[in-house]
């Protein structure tokens, strides 16, 4: 029998998803070799979507103009979520690929 912590969580079911769709992860790490967060970055259409993880309670999305010089804190998005990381990457995989608030 499978007991519940072997399963994966939903949070791992998103991440999959997200890679499905053509995110790329990186895994920061911070002066002591600790993991800093889970960055997830896809460009398509006239955009970049990425995602931060730090903890299952932190995570934070945006989706912003391709144009944009620096992703990881843009001064310009047309979508962002802060939040617990299953709430934000259930946002995230609801977005339509084309960005409807610049088009």
């Amino acid at each position: 029998m499978t007991s519940s912590t072997d399963l994966p969580s939903r949070t791992t079911f998103q991440l999959r998803e997200l890679i499905a769709r053509g995110f790329q992860f990186l895994h920061p790490r911070d002066a002591r070799g600790e993991l800093a967060a889970v960055v997830g970055v896809r460009a398509h259409d006239a955009v970049i979507d990425v995602v931060r993880l730090h903890n299952e309670d932190d995570a934070v999305a945006m989706r912003m103009p391709a144009d944009e010089v620096n992703v990881l804190s843009p001064s310009r998005f047309s979508w962002r979520r802060r939040g617990p990381a299953t709430h934000v990457l259930e946002e995230l995989l609801d977005l339509p690929d084309e960005d409807e608030l610049t088009a």
